[in-house]
């Protein structure tokens, strides 16, 4: 297994998040290679890549690190690894990259969230350090509203 920072959208890793978005959500469609390629631009932005010992993409995450009034915060979002690939530590391997990153940039904190049905998910995130905030999350779509 290799973990890398992706620095450039291709084909190859549209094809992945065709492939990987699905087995994470049905309430979004996956990115097509232009909103990759934006997301590779945004300072903020930091998409990790798994691939398996062929070379395959088998799993990602995006790090967002950014500044507030308050200090410098980072969220993990979108952590998935391929149905074919689980329980090869590969959603591991990614969070503990994600979690380095985060550090180096001088992030106090992450936070994330996760879904409670993806039971081996929450699982590794509280076995990596993570604990679970008692707090309200708010949520306000912005579509259809003006």
């Amino acid at each position: 297994m290799q973990i890398e920072i992706v620095t450039k959208a291709d084909a190859e890793l549209h094809a992945a998040f065709q492939r990987l978005v699905p087995q994470l959500t049905n309430t979004h469609s996956p990115p097509t290679l232009d909103e990759l390629t934006a997301l590779l631009r945004d300072a903020s932005s930091t998409l990790v890549i798994a691939r398996d010992v062929d070379g395959a993409i088998v799993g990602a995450l995006n790090l967002t690190v950014y500044r507030v009034p308050t200090g410098i915060r980072s969220i993990i979002e979108d952590v998935v690894v391929d149905i074919s690939a689980r329980g090869q530590g590969i959603g591991e391997e990614l969070m503990l990259r994600a979690i380095e990153i985060a550090r180096e940039k001088g992030a106090a904190g992450i936070t994330l969230t996760s879904n409670p049905t993806r039971v081996a998910a929450n699982k590794l995130y509280v076995r990596l350090g993570f604990q679970k905030r008692d707090t309200n999350a708010y949520q306000m779509s912005l579509r259809g509203r003006t």
